[in-house]
């Protein structure tokens, strides 16, 4: 019999198919019906950092210098799903609804007072905590050593708040993102999970306003997390989660075969619904015994950059090659 059980920060694991953060998550029907379904484990949908620092009082001069030009950019409380202390109670509320395990997830941006508030998270009963770190630096004076330096200091002040598993949400615009994976690892990561999705805004010609809009992800973006957990497994030392562009089975195998511990399901669930997990855990089992992998275990790393027979088509060459076939299967003559 095929087994799918995987292990992740720690936690035994029925297979690694897991609900990422998503509005799915807020409703505690909703994840009785995810863990029904066969998700493995859940990652709560976030909690802002905005929420708990109150950034619109820090930046309440700044605010009232521009008034005539713009209004506060964060929203109010109101406009959030719940209020930090709801969270907490979201979070107990959730461990005694399902017997799967309940990730937190708080998203961040800057050092500050906010990081005690993982020790809150603990203490409601959440199995691990995702910190999901989305910054976008616009200082002109500001170096890239100094944006490095906060993500790990960041890393540093939460694990210092809890002892329950670390998994860190990183984006991957670093100058040197296997040094980057190596330093968050040191910081106190169990898990590095790969990668956030940049949001970029829009601007409505009609209205002559800045819009925001989310995308549901494609296959395509599977691309950069399976080439960087190729190029990290075995080298930095956690488990890693995938994450964007998974929605098939085949996604799931290949980033299993690249060295992921699990792989983060949302766009497919929101596009598919919750019932689209028994199918997409029977297409995998499928697969695996199509081409004679009896575990898990058996295709974790197999096709990493430290196992594959050509490790350098993670890197340059394949960059090089790329580029050269595309050119060798185009037409000379155009026109």
């Amino acid at each position: 019999m095929t087994d799918l059980s995987t292990t992740y920060l720690g936690m035994n694991l029925r297979s690694p198919l897991v609900a990422s953060a998503s509005p799915l998550s807020e409703d505690l029907g909703k994840i009785k019906r995810l863990e029904a379904a066969g998700a493995a484990a859940i990652v709560l949908y976030s909690l802002f950092e905005e929420q708990l620092t109150h950034v619109r009082v820090k930046r309440q001069r700044d605010i009232k210098e521009s008034a005539s030009r713009t209004e506060d950019p964060f929203p109010p409380q109101s406009r959030y799903p719940m209020t930090p202390e709801a969270y907490l109670d979201h979070i107990r509320r959730a461990k005694e609804a399902v017997s799967i395990p309940i990730i937190a997830s708080l998203n961040c941006t800057s050092i500050g007072g906010w990081p005690e508030y993982a020790k809150q998270i603990e203490q409601a009963g959440a199995d691990a905590l995702e910190l999901n770190i989305y910054h976008v630096p616009t200082d002109l004076y500001e170096t890239g050593a100094q944006i490095e330096r906060a993500c790990v200091q960041i890393v540093e002040d939460v694990r210092s708040q809890v002892h329950i598993p670390l998994a860190v949400k990183l984006g991957p615009y670093y100058s040197n993102m296997a040094n980057m994976a190596w330093r968050i690892e040191r910081a106190g990561a169990d898990a590095l999970v790969l990668f956030n999705r940049f949001y970029q805004p829009d601007i409505n010609l009609e209205s002559k306003a800045v819009t925001s809009r989310i995308f549901l992800s494609t296959p395509q973006a599977m691309r950069l997390p399976l080439r960087w957990i190729a190029i990290l497994y075995g080298r930095v030392h956690t488990d890693f989660a995938a994450t964007s562009g998974i929605h098939e089975a085949y996604d799931v195998a290949k980033m299993l075969m690249v060295g992921a511990n699990v792989t983060m399901l949302c766009s497919a669930l929101l596009r598919r619904g919750i019932e689209y997990l028994p199918l997409l855990e029977r297409e995998l089992v499928r697969w695996m015994d199509e081409h004679n992998f009896e575990s898990v275990d058996d295709m974790r790393g197999k096709m990493s950059q430290l196992k594959c027979p050509d490790p350098e088509a993670f890197e340059r060459a394949q960059y090089i090659r790329t580029l050269q076939s595309y050119a060798q299967s185009t037409p000379r003559d155009i026109g």
